[in-house]
């Protein structure tokens, strides 16, 4: 079964998110607007109470923490996506590290950058673009993280929550 783990923003900022990603995002109806604290991986049923524990654990040793998100940036010309990003991400990247380790552990393609994506998939011309007239808002929001959630894709492409965790630290 294929899982992922992520952190969902507040209203504000999936309202934002969300006007930019019905034109530019494929994914827009299979997943809200979220910062993904793990890419999605396979895990048999039978680890999944190992892997609950784990994130029980975590969720406890973490407090809960402010993020502000100040721009929109690109991964051109790695991948062609547009996204929102934080400023500041120490303590989202700190949660990741503790997420990936253990039972969960697993290489990283890419080097861990906290952001929602608004765009992807777009040919390069729409890309620079999208990117060159949405770079200009100006970006001033903040977002309470105090959870985290273990997802799982279903058969029609769609992540929904399995289970949520509580920052207690």
């Amino acid at each position: 079964m294929k899982f992922g783990i992520a952190t969902f923003p507040g209203k504000k900022i999936q309202d934002f998110a969300n006007s930019y990603r019905k034109r530019y995002d494929p994914n827009y109806a299979l997943i809200p607007p979220h910062i993904t604290l793990k890419e999605p991986f396979e895990l048999e049923e039978k680890m999944l109470p190992q892997a609950v524990e784990h994130l029980e654990q975590v969720a406890q040793e973490t407090a809960p923490f402010n993020i502000h998100f100040h721009k929109i940036s690109s991964f051109h010309p790695t991948n062609n996506v547009v996204y929102i990003a934080v400023e500041n991400p120490d303590e989202m990247k700190q949660l990741h590290e503790k997420i990936n380790r253990g039972h969960l552990y697993h290489e990283r393609g890419y080097k861990f950058i906290p952001h929602i994506t608004i765009g992807q998939k777009l040919p390069q011309d729409e890309l620079l673009d999208v990117y060159g007239s949405l770079r200009m808002l100006h970006v001033d929001m903040n977002s309470w993280v105090d959870r985290f959630h273990l997802l799982y894709q279903l058969e029609n492409g769609s992540w929904t929550i399995y289970q949520s965790f509580l920052l207690r630290g």
